[in-house]
């Protein structure tokens, strides 16, 4: 594709200009698919001296296109990095152009006024094996098919009784070339155009000529507008036009674990299978970018996974693990316990708080240092105490010494235990204050240790542990999608109402992504506010599901 751009620049083809677009419409939010055409278009813009992008909404159909999404898809342009400075356009701003052009074709007897209605339509269309058969209507004058469009401009007509059909070839083994609808009757308000117009262009009428109209170069879409190639050149072809793009095709992205379906996507959301466009689960931008992916990540992903003509599924690991190189260089560290156990440190003193150094991130040296409290009365992960350990667990036990993370050595010398349930709900453990920060001065050696944090300085937070949005890697294979809830990953979501944090999270920020030490990536949520800290875990330090999926083989 590159080469092919390359080619063109140095050949003067176009002046020896490029100018491309990213077109979406304006029916829903984008995914990560739209990321990599917003990567590639932007990026092959970007890469020739004087190239420019044009963010183009295709406005077509007033029934599912709302402002929502028009500032939503403008906000994710932007947040992934790309700027399309005075290049934004709408279909809609070129309504009475592309008026003209169906006029035009009328005119030539390129197009005509059919009266079959959509079922019909499909039935006289043919198959892959067998040609179709010519409308009754095809053959009307060119009088009456002039009339008979103005008359559906007017709004004189219902939604659906009458489209304007381009006279293309019946017997194409293309079937889309197979006299295609061009213009229906829709009376809906348009959001730009209200209720001006009651007719509307379909999209590969109004694509092609848009192109056209802003001087686009080179058309980049995804491979199933490969055989709508032929009808994008034949409307340019049959019609006077400065500018005949050139259209170049590339597969779609696809994701493992996830859909690429605007239409599924909107199901997911209108069911209540998630919270809205952008729950953090969802392959949408937004949804992204909430869960606390960085944008650069994601435009290293698309980089990574390249460009190619052949479709293909990338494994979702792929993008955890893009997130969590970029995260690693970046991220600061603060102490987090997810299921607290509480530790009373015995021979600490009650009134006593020692403020302890603690690296932001060891990846960064610039990223400095901070304080963080520790006192006789602490809380652990849950996980990291075992009462009876078994042979491969190395961290806190009765009898056992372990290391506090940037603190002591400490030795568990009781358990208390929950009369009724049995259930462990203390520690009582010392400590070595010839071990603060280091080794013991013996060389004694410990084989784990623990995160933590100060039963009287920290904080309480909702931690959100989202995980994939289906169970299978293939979500619909073998079926037709109908049935989502059945392929729903039903752990995708597990909220845990209280989670202990260090207090230097106070003044966090939402959007602000910080690891967990042994935890993971944390992304501080739009929910908090007014002393509530909500955080999302925006990926696991590991890929755990290599580990599940191999025990599963």
């Amino acid at each position: 594709m590159r080469a092919i751009v390359a080619s063109d620049v140095e050949a003067g083809k176009h002046g020896g200009k490029v100018v491309t677009r990213f077109p979406p419409e304006p029916n829903g939010y984008l995914h990560l698919g739209h990321a990599k055409s917003i990567c590639l278009n932007f990026g092959i813009a970007g890469e020739n001296a004087g190239g420019v992008c044009h963010l183009r909404f295709d406005d077509t159909n007033p029934s599912a296109e709302e402002d929502e999404y028009v500032r939503a898809i403008q906000g994710d342009v932007r947040w992934l990095g790309f700027d399309w400075a005075d290049n934004l356009f709408f279909a809609s701003d070129y309504f009475d152009r592309l008026y003209g052009y169906a006029l035009d074709l009328i005119r030539a007897g390129k197009a005509f006024v059919c009266d079959l209605d959509a079922e019909q339509i499909r039935e006289y269309r043919g198959t892959l094996t067998e040609p179709g058969r010519d409308s009754p209507y095809r053959e009307r004058s060119v009088e009456e098919n002039l009339d008979l469009f103005q008359r559906m401009k007017a709004g004189e007509f219902a939604a659906g009784e009458r489209v304007l059909r381009a006279k293309i070839d019946m017997a194409s083994p293309i079937i889309c070339m197979r006299d295609p609808v061009i213009y229906r009757i829709q009376h809906s308000s348009h959001h730009r155009t209200g209720d001006e117009w009651h007719i509307y262009p379909m999209y590969d009428f109004a694509h092609c000529l848009s192109d056209s109209i802003e001087g686009i170069t080179h058309s980049l879409c995804t491979l199933e507008f490969a055989d709508n190639k032929a009808l994008y050149d034949w409307i340019l072809d049959q019609l006077d036009v400065e500018c005949h793009p050139q259209q170049i095709e590339f597969a779609r992205l696809n994701l493992s674990h996830m859909v690429m379906s605007k239409r599924v996507l909107r199901r997911l959301v209108e069911e209540g299978h998630v919270s809205g466009w952008d729950d953090p689960r969802m392959p949408t931008i937004s949804g992204m970018r909430r869960r606390g992916y960085p944008p650069s990540a994601l435009r290293n992903f698309c980089e990574g996974v390249g460009v190619n003509r052949s479709d293909g599924t990338v494994q979702y690991d792929q993008l955890e693990a893009a997130v969590r190189e970029d995260l690693n260089k970046h991220a600061p560290r603060v102490m987090a316990v997810l299921r607290p156990l509480k530790v009373v440190i015995e021979n600490f003193p009650e009134d006593l708080t020692e403020e302890l150094e603690a690296v932001n991130n060891p990846e960064d040296e610039a990223a400095g240092t901070r304080s963080v409290p520790f006192s006789r009365v602490l809380y652990i992960e849950r996980d990291d105490f075992q009462e009876q350990p078994h042979k491969k667990f190395f961290r806190l036990a009765p009898g056992r010494e372990v290391r506090l993370r940037y603190a002591y050595f400490v030795t568990c010398t009781d358990v208390i235990k929950d009369e009724a349930s049995g259930e462990v709900i203390e520690l009582r453990c010392t400590y070595d204050p010839a071990t603060k920060g280091g080794d013991a001065p013996d060389g004694r050696k410990v084989k784990a240790t623990l995160h933590w944090v100060s039963a009287a300085h920290c904080l309480e937070a909702e931690a959100r542990l989202y995980d994939r949005l289906f169970s299978e890697a293939d979500p619909f294979s073998g079926q037709d999608g109908t049935d989502l809830a059945a392929a729903l990953n039903p752990a995708s979501l597990e909220v845990v109402p209280k989670v202990l944090v260090e207090p230097s999270l106070v003044s966090a920020e939402p959007g602000g992504v910080c690891q967990f030490e042994r935890l993971g990536y944390f992304c501080l949520d739009s929910d908090s506010g007014d002393g509530r800290l909500v955080f999302n875990r925006t990926v696991t330090l590991r890929d755990t599901w290599k580990k599940i999926e191999a025990k599963g083989r």
